[in-house]
């Protein structure tokens, strides 16, 4: 796996960027704000940067609501998605990530009982058929995390959404803490991270990596976000998984807030990546 992470690098310079990323140890980056279609040069010099340094481009996040129940909405938001899509291909990224869009409105990925109807499945597919189809990528993929608040819920229903799809351009993005919804599938889940690589692994392109813990005091179902390591998801198994993906598939880093956290967190990952026998080969791990 390449991991990867934020750098809090705030300026524009694709040098200054990639080096960030190497002080880190880090074999993979997310695409940063700067980079636009506009101006395809800079593109091009953003690319041949993060190759030199041997640094993958690992997602380009679209992070809107192309399933608004608003049409004027979800087309602006589609619009967005194709777009980030071109830029992704253009960029030579590992993915184009997004969620599958929500009926919600008072959020762009809460949860809607309608985010687990037919009709909700089909107008996805339709959706994801669109943007593949417009822009017709072959060095990228579109993918959408799996979420706790629809169907995408769990490997089948990936699989499922991805035959529907049928297209070569669509990829599994895989967070698997994104699919602990219920407290016996995060008490059961090495073997639910076991089945999950077990029915995805050919599909995934890119994952996120974080910690989760039920809560203990609370008396509904409440989930919560720790650093890996502080909450529950057995990440020995999770690293041995990884690391029958092929060696350049990116792993994330995500949702802390200083870069103090991101570097306990990398601390964290590698340590479990050794402890299921993987070691580094520059900015690679490998078992």
């Amino acid at each position: 796996m390449r991991l990867g992470g934020s750098v809090f690098y705030n300026g524009t310079d694709p040098e200054e960027f990639a080096l960030a990323h190497v002080e880190k140890g880090y074999g993979a980056a997310i695409c940063p704000w700067w980079l636009s279609l506009e101006r395809p040069g800079e593109l091009k010099e953003f690319r041949k940067v993060m190759k030199k340094h041997d640094i993958v481009i690992a997602e380009v996040g679209v992070w809107n609501n192309p399933l608004h129940p608003d049409r004027a909405e979800a087309e602006k938001n589609i619009r967005q998605l194709t777009e980030k899509l071109r830029l992704a291909e253009e960029l030579e990224a590992d993915t184009c990530i997004n969620i599958l869009g929500t009926k919600q409105t008072a959020s762009w990925f809460g949860p809607h009982g309608r985010d687990y109807s037919e009709d909700f499945f089909r107008e996805a597919v339709a959706v994801s058929q669109y943007v593949i189809d417009q822009v017709k990528p072959e060095r990228t993929k579109l993918s959408f995390e799996m979420m706790p608040y629809c169907f995408l819920d769990g490997p089948e229903e990936y699989l499922r959404f991805l035959q529907a799809v049928d297209r070569k351009a669509a990829g599994v993005h895989l967070d698997i803490c994104n699919n602990m919804n219920s407290p016996r599938r995060f008490y059961e889940n090495t073997a639910y991270i076991r089945h999950t690589f077990q029915l995805l692994k050919d599909e995934i392109v890119s994952l996120h990596l974080k910690d989760i813990a039920l809560k203990p005091d609370a008396l509904t179902v409440v989930f919560e976000e720790v650093p890996i390591g502080m909450g529950g998801m057995d990440y020995v198994t999770l690293m041995e998984e990884i690391s029958r993906l092929p060696a350049d598939t990116p792993a994330i880093l995500e949702h802390l807030q200083t870069e103090a956290e991101y570097d306990l967190a990398a601390e964290a990952a590698e340590a479990f990546a050794r402890k299921a026998g993987m070691h580094k080969e520059g900015p690679v791990w490998v078992r």
